[in-house]
């Protein structure tokens, strides 16, 4: 804009446009753009926003943690770069691949599993010295989280540009022993139209970069091991581990419930670290939290409330904890499950669709899983809906037919419909306890005094 440009301070406006391609492109070579409906901005340095944002709440929100601050340690999911190599269904499939794989000519390779060309940081070449180097090994087969509620496996050295493109080591080599647990979250936010925040998740295992298709994946470990030696494929579930909490957080979190600490920042003994978890996870899972931090966990890291009400803090690690028990697969609660197969022969996936509380495998709508609620049914985490996801991703691909679920997978798929159906009621309880604590943001919020003194805004 002219005018912008030759002011000494120029203005930042926006305006949107909606409609077709073509009546885009046909109105702005028509229309005036000085005379367009301008919305004036005010970015300020964080993140440079150039888009409206109602920021009446943001002094509120940014009274809340940042996940950097209270983890010490944590990255971005592990990038495979190939999947349909390094991603199998179970260890034997894996066993079977990967020798394969390191026994076969570089071209050969490439094309058995269509691999395509070499890239700066995948090459088939480093990727078949790196299972050579490592024997290869069974011990090097590890499970990783690959989608939501899908757990898969793989074979991890831990080395860079090998078999794994990225394999974060600095903070994967924390979740090979299977006791560990990790929060998951998204840092680019929610994906545009796609309904609240729901970026968040949790696991026992290394984690894929797309755990939530867009958005990201950075994996938070509870617990780190002492031994920072020690290497990949040789940890055990009885190696020592110490909290990945920052002191600052720590420090915050006592000093907001009153709890002593030894300033060392060092858990008091009537707080333990997966309290911690729990409450964070409890947290992110209120509906009022997602709702009414919507504007900012479009960006970011979500922040996380401290309150300062140790019955509050209790009663939400409490369903926390039942979170996590249920999207780790570990309730007795899932054993209880709530459909029944629909039709009878075998269950394979042709072509996922739902109606009248059935999810059908197949074109006909003959066989499926009857008495999933349609909340069940739209359940999202990330930009995946869970129930259709887990069973397209095992339908038919690149001229295959769809495969035909085993008793155990029909199990698994059963369970994660009750993992769902108990979030949902999870979630509800999550929002009626901290109203029965003052609601947002009163069973939140002590520092009233410095909302007070700042002017709402209507603009980042």
């Amino acid at each position: 804009m002219r005018r912008a440009i030759e002011s000494p301070h120029p203005d930042v406006r926006h305006a949107n446009l909606f409609g077709i391609r073509s009546r885009k492109y046909e109105l702005l070579m028509k229309e005036n753009l000085l005379e367009m409906d301008w919305t004036g901005l005010s970015p300020d340095s964080k993140f440079y926003l150039f888009i409206s944002q109602d920021s009446a709440l943001l002094s509120e929100y940014e009274q809340g943690m940042k996940l950097p601050d209270a983890f010490t340690i944590y990255s971005v999911g592990i990038a495979t770069a190939r999947d349909s190599l390094t991603i199998h269904e179970s260890p034997e499939e894996v066993h079977q691949g990967i020798w394969d794989f390191a026994e076969l000519t570089t071209e050969k390779a490439r094309k058995k599993y269509e691999l395509g060309p070499d890239t700066r940081d995948w090459k088939v070449t480093l990727a078949q010295e790196d299972v050579s180097r490592s024997g290869p090994s069974k011990r090097y087969i590890a499970p990783i989280l690959y989608r939501p509620f899908d757990r898969r496996w793989t074979y991890y050295t831990g080395y860079s540009r090998g078999i794994i493109c990225m394999p974060r080591p600095e903070v994967m080599r924390h979740m090979l022993s299977g006791t560990n647990v990790a929060l998951c979250v998204g840092r680019a936010g929610q994906v545009i139209g796609q309904g609240e925040w729901n970026i968040v998740a949790c696991s026992r295992h290394m984690t894929d970069l797309n755990l939530f298709r867009r958005g990201g994946n950075v994996l938070f470990p509870l617990y780190l091991l002492e031994d920072e030696s020690s290497k990949q494929g040789a940890l055990t579930p009885d190696l020592a581990l110490r909290p990945n909490l920052g002191p600052r957080f720590i420090g915050s979190l006592c000093e907001r419930l009153g709890l002593k600490t030894d300033g060392a920042g060092r858990l008091p003994h009537t707080l333990s670290a997966e309290d911690i978890f729990h409450y964070a996870y409890a947290v992110f899972h209120s509906p009022g939290y997602r709702s009414r931090y919507a504007e900012f966990l479009k960006i970011d890291f979500p922040r996380l409330p401290l309150t300062s009400s140790l019955e509050l803090f209790h009663a939400l690690a409490k369903l926390g904890s039942e979170l996590v028990a249920l999207h780790l697969m570990e309730s007795p609660e899932l054993n209880n499950h709530i459909t029944t197969a629909a039709g009878s022969g075998e269950f394979q996936v042709e072509k996922v669709s739902y109606s009248d509380e059935t999810v059908w495998l197949d074109k006909a709508k003959t066989r499926g899983f009857r008495g999933v609620p349609e909340a069940v049914w739209n359940f999202h985490i990330g930009g995946y809906q869970v129930c259709e996801k887990w069973l397209k991703d095992r339908g038919p691909k690149r001229g295959k037919l769809g495969r035909v679920l085993t008793q155990d997978d029909i199990t698994h798929y059963n369970r994660i419909v009750v993992a769902l159906n108990e979030t949902i009621r999870l979630m509800k309880e999550i929002d009626r306890v901290i109203e029965e604590h003052g609601g947002w943001p009163d069973a939140f919020v002590t520092d009233k005094s410095d909302l007070a003194s700042r002017e709402p805004s209507s603009q980042a």
